[in-house]
C-alpha cells in the first residue's frame, strides 16, 4: 500500500521516522511529506496557503499508481480530508492521528499567535494537560528543536472542499488525547467539533492514549494502529 503521511503543524517528514520505519517493515511503500514552507526556518511563508499544502498532497497523490493511505497528525488531518476531497477515487482510507477531518469553511487554529509574519511554536503554556501526556523535559526539548514556523496562511485560511464522494472513503481517529469513547458520544450529541466527522459513512475509532505527538510519545504503538488500520 502506498501510505502518505502528513505532518500537523511545525513538522517536517522526519517526525515520522520513527512511525515509517515498522510500515516499511511491514511491505508497505511510505511518503513522509514535507509540506511548503516547513523545509527550514529560513524558509519564506508569507504567502503560502492552506490550499497550497493540500495542492503538495494531492500532487503526491496523482504521482503515484495504487490506492493511496493518508495519514494526517493534528492540523495535517484537515490537508488530508481536503486532498481527499479533491481525489476521493484515489484514496482507499484516511487515517486521523489525534485529529479529524475539518468541514467546508472551517479554519485549522486562527488563535495562535502569530510572531514576524508567521507562527512560531507556541509556549508550553498554550496546550492543555492533556496535549502533553507523556512528552517528558527531553522530548519537550527534542519537539521544540524540530519544530519548524508554520505558515500563517495555513493555520487560518478556510477550508474549501466540494465533492460528497468524500463520506465515502472508509476513515480510521487514532485517539490520543480524547479517549474514542468521548468522540462517540459527541458524534451522537451533534457536537460541532466532530460534525464532519459524523457525515462520514464507515468510520472507526481507535485509542492509543498520550498526548498530542504520538509520533514521538509511542511511535510503535502508534504504527501499530496505523498497520492494523491499513490491514482493514
Amino acid at each position: 500500500m502506498e501510505i502518505v503521511l502528513i505532518p500537523g503543524f511545525w513538522l517536517d517528514a522526519a517526525s515520522w521516522d520513527e512511525v515509517a520505519a515498522p510500515l516499511k517493515d511491514d511491505g508497505h511503500t511510505v511518503h513522509a511529506l514535507t509540506l511548503p514552507g516547513l523545509d527550514s526556518r529560513d524558509a519564506d511563508r508569507t504567502d503560502i496557503s492552506l490550499r497550497d499544502h493540500v495542492d503538495a498532497v494531492v500532487g503526491v497523490i496523482d504521482s503515484l499508481s495504487g490506492p493511496v493511505v493518508l495519514v494526517g497528525h493534528s492540523g495535517g488531518g484537515a490537508i488530508a480530508h481536503a486532498a481527499l476531497d479533491a481525489r476521493p477515487d484515489a484514496v482507499a482510507r484516511v487515517i486521523y492521528v489525534d485529529s479529524g477531518p475539518l468541514g467546508d469553511g472551517g479554519v485549522i487554529n486562527a488563535e495562535l499567535p502569530i510572531v514576524n509574519g508567521e507562527v512560531p511554536f507556541p509556549d508550553w503554556s498554550t496546550f492543555g494537560a492533556e496535549d502533553l501526556v507523556d512528552l517528558d523535559d527531553a522530548l519537550r526539548e527534542r519537539l521544540r528543536g524540530i519544530a519548524i514556523p508554520e505558515p500563517v496562511r495555513v493555520t487560518r485560511d478556510k477550508q474549501v472542499l466540494r465533492e460528497p464522494r468524500r463520506y465515502d472513503v472508509p476513515v480510521t481517529v487514532i485517539s490520543c488525547e480524547f479517549p474514542a469513547a468521548m468522540l462517540r458520544k459527541w458524534m451522537a450529541d451533534g457536537h460541532p467539533y466532530v460534525a464532519e466527522l459524523a457525515r462520514i459513512k464507515n468510520v472507526e475509532l481507535v485509542d492509543v492514549p498520550t498526548g498530542h505527538w504520538p509520533q514521538l510519545t509511542r511511535p510503535r504503538e502508534l504504527a501499530a494502529a496505523i498497520l492494523a488500520a491499513v490491514d482493514r
